[in-house]
């Protein structure tokens, strides 16, 4: 990496840095989990980085609306690492930026498909202004199209269209829009793996340890929730997730797909990640697969944490705080729910993707 590199990657590393010491802690996790209601925990909320975003009228502060303001954290850092990260770096982190853009037109296109006003869609969205293609006036004239093929010819000026136009024939077949869903994550991962492969050196290695890592879970999910919860066939698998990863390989989809015991497939790749017994035998059971869900999402989160040891001039930096800012807040989401619902603590706690006990000394 030249000097001028590691100049611009300076200024990165710092602010991440900084921005890294505003994550929640232990002590604050411990204090929101024990709220006692929803008004406790934004009381308990009001104390963190999250405190700006949830300054507005509290009649308004619903669950759906506190977990939209607090996104726009995710937003602004995102906003702001991207325009300091140098390219090629900078690429990966607008592509990571994009699945956001992805997931909001997935969610718009399940507001068409429901008949949904804007007003219910609005706030089920990532936040997002800059360094996007799909604008929420965009999204907006879709849900009030009333209709999901014409909701697609509204947004031919994105790079999402192609992908959409060429699966709108399946879905009109099926009549289901997960035809239109699966080849827009397709496209994203593939996407996003060009990202890493555009990067040399050690941004390289860093990205496929970080990002990689992310896609792999994403995809070794995918395969088995295919399997266990949808029951698609061996061919069906494999059109529906990626031949290629960091440590998952095609040889472990295709095994998956194929049938083969998935506690098998996963040890060898993931030794720490508990596979249940109703998984590893291929059986149904939406418990044993929410738990290899969580496991292999912790796995991220500490693999994200241990790019902070070491070597600090790297786009590994910012992107594994990035990711770590969605887990944060993907806990928040269900603390939110959870205590607007008054559940008890033993329903919820062990959902959580950042604070374990095994993780929780490392956060620092």
């Amino acid at each position: 990496m030249s000097m001028q590199e590691v100049s611009a990657y300076s200024l990165v590393h710092a602010t991440v840095r900084a921005l890294y010491s505003t994550m929640l802690t232990p002590e604050t996790w411990e204090a929101l989990v024990e709220a006692q209601d929803f008004d406790a925990l934004l009381s308990a909320l009001s104390k963190t980085v999250y405190s700006p975003y949830l300054q507005i009228e509290r009649q308004e502060l619903t669950p759906r609306r506190a977990v939209y303001q607090i996104r726009w954290h995710l937003a602004d850092i995102y906003e702001k690492l991207i325009r300091l990260t140098p390219e090629p770096g900078q690429q990966l982190l607008l592509q990571l930026w994009h699945l956001y853009e992805v997931d909001n037109l997935k969610a718009t296109l399940r507001g068409v498909e429901a008949g949904a006003s804007w007003d219910q869609v609005r706030h089920l969205l990532h936040p997002m202004t800059r360094y996007i293609t799909l604008t929420a006036a965009d999204m907006e004239k879709m849900v009030r199209s009333d209709d999901v093929a014409r909701a697609i010819e509204l947004i031919r000026h994105t790079p999402y269209y192609e992908t959409l136009i060429h699966a709108l024939e399946r879905y009109r077949a099926e009549k289901n829009l997960f035809p239109l869903e699966v080849a827009l994550d397709l496209d994203y991962c593939r996407g996003l793996w060009q990202s890493i492969n555009q990067l040399a050196g050690i941004d390289h290695e860093q990205a496929l340890r970080i990002v990689g890592t992310m896609l792999d879970v994403d995809n070794l999910l995918w395969a088995i929730r295919y399997r266990v919860y949808h029951h698609l066939s061996e061919q069906e698998i494999i059109n529906y997730t990626l031949p290629f990863g960091y440590q998952v390989r095609d040889k472990d989809i295709r095994a998956i797909a194929a049938g083969a015991d998935i506690a098998q497939v996963v040890r060898p790749i993931y030794p720490a990640v508990e596979v249940p017994p109703l998984i590893s035998g291929g059986g149904g059971g939406g418990a044993g697969l929410a738990a290899i869900e969580l496991s292999l999402q912790r796995h991220i989160v500490k693999t994200c944490r241990g790019a902070f040891i070491g070597y600090p001039f790297h786009v590994g930096i910012p992107a594994a705080y990035l990711l770590l800012n969605e887990h944060e807040i993907r806990d928040l989401t269900v603390l939110i729910e959870a205590k607007a619902s008054r559940l008890p603590t033993e329903m919820f706690a062990s959902m959580l993707e950042t604070q374990t006990p095994a993780y929780q000394t490392d956060q620092r």
